[in-house]
């Protein structure tokens, strides 16, 4: 039998961590859960869990940072001849996909509270994430090729898409069951990008 090393052991202990907490996370809420019980629940130390977080908002960005990875991956599958509009509903479409499909309900309900609470280091409003850099360079390119005005405020409009997103997601939390995430992601968008081109 191959001893595993420390390293090995040390990144099996972090995600032991890592999935005991979404799981508790989901079924209990963010608020609802504490260090001890996730140190509890994974038997794991204290000792260990701050040896890979610094606490437990944190385990949200280890989350946050897999959806990224999935929207650079995502954006690598687009045609570089689609218009502007159809980028960022395809974007759309595979977000709400997946973040309807991977995370879930309760999960996205606790990722949205505990954004709200964590006001320190919030992955919302951390303009270097990879979302924000793709829709800026969307948003660049769609002035470059003319389908938006040259005036156009880069960060600003990229900023106000991924508002959009998030409105769309708040929304699928409060209205529930009857909510058709994509149907009503596509339709807000859609809109709201005729609006900005009309507008200049």
């Amino acid at each position: 039998m191959i001893k595993k090393t420390r390293e090995q052991q040390a990144e099996e202990t972090k995600q032991r961590i890592y999935t005991t907490a979404l799981k508790l996370f989901e079924s209990k809420g963010f608020n609802n859960v504490s260090v001890d019980e996730i140190v509890r629940k994974s038997k794991s130390s204290k000792g260990a869990f701050y040896g890979h977080f610094t606490s437990k908002y944190d385990i949200f960005l280890e989350k946050f940072k897999e959806i990224d990875s999935f929207y650079e991956a995502f954006v690598q599958t687009l045609s570089p001849k689609l218009k502007f509009e159809d980028k960022i509903i395809a974007l759309f479409n595979a977000q709400m996909t997946y973040l309807k499909e991977d995370l879930g309900e309760d999960l996205m309900r606790s990722v949205y509270t505990s954004g709200l609470i964590e006001s320190e280091e919030n992955f919302f409003a951390n303009s270097q994430r990879s979302l924000y850099k793709i829709l800026n360079t969307f948003v660049q390119e769609a002035v470059s090729n003319g389908e938006l005005p040259p005036t156009t405020n880069i960060e600003k409009t990229g900023m106000l898409i991924s508002r959009c997103m998030r409105g769309t997601l708040y929304d699928w939390l409060s209205f529930g069951n009857d909510f058709q995430l994509n149907k009503e992601a596509e339709l807000f968008v859609s809109i709201f990008l005729k609006g900005l081109k009309s507008n200049g």
